[in-house]
């Protein structure tokens, strides 16, 4: 009897062991009185994150007494002075994914804990921690800064639940908000879109993507129309157009090409690189291509194009929509007004009747069309 009252509380001791390590080590998934929430914004193709829990005001008096000003010690954790985590329970955090500025400033692609110190004039201060990980700010360092902007806040109306929001976003920049009663707190945030997206295509041109035609092409046209390096862009066409591992001469990437050479002030050049292409172009090709010629100013060049293309593709209501532009453009609206209408009586669809009808207007006022 006594040999089975130790088996009892032997297992008793081992039951209650279990448990009290259970216990210690329980990590339930429960709910929390100020709830997570990300917010995100892709600006270009950076991705900016904001990771934070919102709490709520709850008829409580927030600046100055719950988020008090300036620099405290909040009695606990190692900081001696503490910032305003910007939210609650773990660190307020920030990511993005490219190299930005933040008010000017610049900041390098990353995870970052975000802290505020609030102040009563009105102003505030943003701090960016490479420490992104602690528990809210009480373990804040100064030496682990990455970053500090002074903003100025601004009145909202009553926000109830802390939010974070993206305002303003343009193609370049976004500022990030922080909403919480009746202030915001507001930091904007750029990015150099065309220098992340050129450093992204020199990468994936030497990976599987480089064995395609079309991503050349599509480097070549993003650094002409966003202001990259023409030489660069310039390889990258021809690398297109006559490369190791295709070669293909199409209306796309002459026109890239032509783009990229007259930007460089070659202008021969680029003429020579759409008439190596014109012994193949189709018909609404030609068309373009005397549309082009115009636009370098080569009013008579463009003329003798579409007159090319009318010997081509006769009877065909683009060919006479090219010869009133060419005519227009040497100054010729009486000739142009004829093929003009020639075009006008053969277009079969409403939309290119419509375009047409508004340049017959102009050509009677005499106006040229191009």
């Amino acid at each position: 009897m006594k040999q089975f009252n130790n088996y009892v509380y032997l297992g008793t001791l081992i039951v209650a062991f279990l448990f009290t390590s259970i216990n210690a080590n329980a990590q339930l998934d429960l709910p929390r009185g100020s709830q997570n929430a990300t917010v995100s914004q892709t600006v270009g193709t950076t991705k900016m994150y904001v990771n934070y829990s919102r709490p709520s005001v709850n008829d409580r008096e927030i600046w100055g007494k719950l988020v008090p000003y300036g620099m405290n010690n909040f009695g606990f954790g190692t900081a001696t002075e503490s910032p305003w985590r910007a939210g609650a329970n773990e660190n307020t955090f920030v990511k993005f994914t490219d190299d930005v500025t933040v008010e000017g400033k610049a900041l390098p692609a990353g995870k970052y804990g975000l802290h505020v110190v609030v102040k009563e004039d009105g102003g505030a201060t943003i701090i960016f921690s490479n420490n992104s990980t602690a528990w809210g700010s009480f373990f804040y360092e100064p030496s682990e800064d990455a970053l500090q902007v002074d903003v100025q806040t601004t009145a909202v109306a009553h926000t109830e639940q802390l939010t974070f929001s993206f305002v303003d976003v343009s193609a370049n920049s976004a500022t990030i908000a922080l909403d919480w009663e009746k202030k915001r707190i507001p930091f904007k945030v750029e990015t150099n879109v065309t220098e992340n997206v050129l450093a992204d295509i020199r990468k994936e041109l030497q990976n599987q993507p480089g064995f395609n035609r079309q991503t050349w092409e599509q480097a070549a046209g993003f650094a002409m129309n966003n202001g990259g390096d023409m030489d660069e862009a310039l390889g990258w066409i021809n690398a297109a157009i006559a490369g190791q591992f295709f070669s293909q001469q199409t209306f796309n990437n002459t026109n890239i090409k032509a783009g990229i050479l007259a930007k460089m002030g070659k202008q021969e050049e680029a003429v020579s690189a759409i008439e190596s292409y014109m012994p193949q172009a189709n018909l609404l090709e030609m068309h373009q291509i005397g549309r082009t010629f115009i636009q370098f100013g080569m009013k008579d060049k463009a003329l003798d194009v579409f007159k090319a293309n009318a010997e081509k593709n006769a009877n065909t209501w683009p060919v006479d929509y090219g010869l009133a532009r060419g005519y227009s453009a040497v100054g010729d609206y009486a000739k142009a007004l004829v093929h003009l209408k020639i075009a006008h009586s053969r277009v079969p669809d409403a939309g290119n009747k419509a375009a047409i009808e508004a340049n017959l207007a102009k050509l009677e006022k005499g106006e040229d069309i191009n």
